[in-house]
């Protein structure tokens, strides 16, 4: 099997910020930064980000300035600290509480919009930054409460860490590993109809989550068989992506087919099939439709193709 190596980094990957850990825990220099004049926000409500100029094609990320995020702030919602852009601190900050959150804000900022509405559109470390932000605060409204003893939970670590009041426990924020995987066989590429895709004739790379005690290659291996019933053998890696939707890190891989024939899991796939190269560089004219650009499902395609 031929070493396919990512072309680019894929969309949400690329942060221009120094995430700075070791500052979380230092009490003053959060403070400090926090009153800091140039200090920026990315509000965040209901796992929506703030853009402008969506409407005519050109979505930008809005970024509150310190005076302009006071009134958010004082909402009291949740708030973390995402790292330095140049030495300049970065906040998010959760304002799901407001029904309607522009009204706090000054008028003409922009709207709430959900990254998965601007595919590909947004400037790249810009889409890495909102995905960060959406991620964390996702995390953080999810974690109020101790899963071990069920104790309300108090937010330490500049906001990275849950620390429950009554057992100590500390609970960090959580990311699933998810195999993401282009199965091949010669000159054809296997690709699924999931039932989540209702309504839509798109065919996309098989995945699924990894389970406890498994390997990334034997969580390939088992999706695969599991929801398509064919056997692979050699896998290689191909490239990450963060997938805020809700809380997901994405390992694309490439496997080797060493079986073909199909036999669906109906809970997972509507249908599943083995698509020429040529099929697939014209996915219109044979009916069908591929992923949205900004996924690593789309990655893996066109660089799959590219290498043929």
């Amino acid at each position: 099997m031929t070493l396919i190596v990512a072309s680019r980094p894929n969309v949400y990957t690329g942060s221009p910020l120094d995430r700075a850990a070791e500052k979380r825990e230092d009490a003053a220099f959060i403070a400090a930064a926090l009153a800091d004049p140039l200090a920026l926000f990315a509000p965040v409500w209901r796992s929506r980000n703030l853009m402008r100029g969506k409407a005519e094609g050109r979505p930008e990320a809005v970024f509150l300035t310190h005076e302009a995020a006071e009134a958010v702030r004082m909402s009291g919602g949740p708030w973390a600290f995402l790292g330095l852009q140049g030495g300049v601190p970065l906040f998010t900050v959760d304002v799901s509480a407001a029904d309607d959150p522009l009204p706090l804000l000054p008028e003409g900022l922009g709207e709430f919009v959900d990254l998965r509405a601007v595919p590909g559109l947004l400037n790249g470390e810009e889409a890495s930054i909102m995905a960060h932000a959406r991620g964390l605060m996702h995390w953080r409204s999810r974690h109020k409460f101790c899963g071990i003893c069920g104790t309300a939970c108090e937010a330490r670590s500049a906001g990275h860490v849950m620390f429950c009041t009554g057992c100590n426990t500390q609970h960090f924020p959580r990311t699933d590993p998810a195999v993401i995987m282009l199965v091949h066989s010669g000159d054809r590429a296997l690709l699924g109809h999931s039932a989540r895709f209702p309504g839509s004739n798109m065919y996309s790379t098989l995945a699924g989550f990894v389970e406890p005690g498994e390997s990334l290659e034997e969580a390939v291996a088992r999706e695969v068989f599991e929801e398509a019933g064919v056997r692979v053998g050699r896998v290689h890696y191909h490239s990450s992506q963060p997938w805020p939707f809700p809380a997901s890190i994405m390992l694309g891989f490439y496997a080797e087919a060493t079986t073909e024939e199909i036999t669906i899991d109906p809970g997972e796939l509507v249908d599943a099939r083995w698509f020429s190269r040529d099929q697939l560089r014209n996915p219109r004219d044979h009916g069908f439709l591929l992923p949205r650009g900004d996924s690593i499902a789309s990655r893996l395609i066109a660089d799959w193709l590219a290498a043929g």
